[in-house]
């Protein structure tokens, strides 16, 4: 394509925004309705998504260590804990850490715990993670099978779940937000529809004329891509300023260490990226489909 045709096409997609005065407002309109709806939704199950893999990440497989194990029995068991495929870390605890922990865990009930500091009855343990949460398992029956292993414990019932129920909440996830990029797909694409069909006399005489269908979809084409940038403005905004009070109000009151919200940035613009580009192909398809049944003349 030469550079002045799209030029030319250019121009005529920007006229044909100003040009349908109320049915370009619609169709912005529906642009944005859903794109705010996209954006929210967006903004949530990634947000879910997070928190899904910090809980998947704070899952550890606590190595209790035999009571009678010496300290050469001791480091040879951490060599071989190390050894075991698909392990992100290890670290050592001793029996004294652990009590430490109890004690801190269980306030002022933990006070009564002190008493066992001479006589610490706790296992050293090793604490392991797994590089992917889904091998958890796989590698705690493992390192439960080693020499000088009392037991190993990572919560198997719940973490089964918990990965059960992470899995479905994903799937749901991306399922509803193909299904909101769809039905803007449908909804935009009918209200295009409504403004081609009032020009559907001016396509049938541009094809009657000789013009081919690219120069005749051009337009519309470019009128598509301005209707879905344009109707993105308004739900980058509220998702920018939404999140960035959401974030700035809210993050620092979240008691627990799993659930954090992400980021501001670059989550806020890469998600503002995210709408524009969805945006504007939506705009583009339903141009094209719209436009498609009025070029079989």
């Amino acid at each position: 394509m030469r550079f002045r045709t799209f030029l030319r096409h250019l121009r005529e997609g920007s006229k044909n925004i100003i040009r349908n005065g109320w049915m370009t407002i619609a169709s912005i309109g529906a642009v944005t309705t859903t794109l705010i709806l996209v954006g929210v939704f967006l903004a949530l199950v990634l947000n879910l998504n997070e928190i899904a893999n910090n809980i998947e990440d704070d899952v550890q497989i606590n190595t209790m260590i035999d009571l009678t194990a010496t300290e050469e029995q001791i480091i040879a068991l951490g060599d071989q804990i190390e050894q075991v495929e698909g392990i992100d870390s290890v670290s050592f605890s001793s029996n004294d850490d652990e009590l430490q922990k109890l004690i801190e865990s269980m306030g002022e009930e933990g006070e009564s715990w002190q008493l066992f500091e001479q006589d610490n009855p706790l296992n050293h343990v090793y604490v392991v993670t797994a590089a992917e949460p889904e091998d958890t398992e796989r590698i705690a029956d493992e390192i439960e099978q080693f020499d000088s292993v009392d037991k190993v414990e990572f919560g198997q019932d719940v973490v089964e779940q918990l990965f059960e129920f992470n899995n479905y909440a994903r799937v749901v996830g991306l399922v509803l937000i193909i299904a909101l990029v769809f039905t803007a797909i449908f909804l935009i694409s009918n209200t295009i529809k409504i403004t081609i069909m009032a020009r559907s006399s001016e396509i049938n005489i541009q094809k009657l004329v000789g013009a081919t269908n690219g120069f005749i979809r051009w337009p519309f084409f470019i009128e598509g891509l301005l209707l879905g940038v344009l109707g993105s403005i308004i739900p980058i905004a509220v998702i920018l300023g939404g999140y960035y009070y959401l974030y700035t109000n809210f993050s620092d009151q979240i008691s627990f260490s799993f659930v954090e919200i992400l980021p501001f940035s670059p989550f806020a613009w890469q998600l503002s990226l995210m709408i524009l580009v969805i945006g504007a192909l939506i705009g583009i398809w339903g141009s094209v489909m719209s436009v498609r049944k009025f070029l079989k003349v």
